[in-house]
């Protein structure tokens, strides 16, 4: 049975650093692409980030693209994200997610199978 938690969220103020981690358990971790999505009050889920199977390509949205880094720790099954320089308008909730072993695309929701139950950040300004 797949499992993905995350932790490291909370509140923090404009400009601080978080970092989240992921932890999955129940697959080969190794074998699949891993994503971050994140969820605002009155808003759809939209990608953030996410990383390939050995790790060695990064996507990411524009909104993030040089503040954020995804990473992955295929001998411990954990995928984080590193958050700098944050923004008010990056307060959410933050999944984790498994992508589709055959799934092509990276950003598309609908692509990922498995999902974490979030963890919140909070962004103050």
């Amino acid at each position: 049975q797949v499992q993905l938690v995350e932790s490291g969220g909370g509140l923090v103020q404009s400009g601080d650093s978080l970092r989240l981690s992921c932890a999955a358990s129940g697959y080969t971790f190794s074998l699949y692409v891993m994503g971050w999505f994140r969820q605002s009050p009155g808003k759809e889920r939209e990608f953030v980030a996410a990383i390939n199977r050995s790790g060695g390509s990064t996507y990411y949205a524009d909104a993030v693209k040089g503040r954020f880094t995804i990473s992955r720790d295929n001998t411990k099954n954990t995928v984080d994200l590193q958050m700098n320089s944050l923004k008010p308008e990056d307060t959410a909730v933050y999944f984790c997610a498994l992508r589709g072993y055959y799934s092509g695309s990276y950003n598309e929701e609908a692509d990922y199978d498995h999902w974490g139950q979030g963890t919140q950040v909070t962004v103050s300004s």
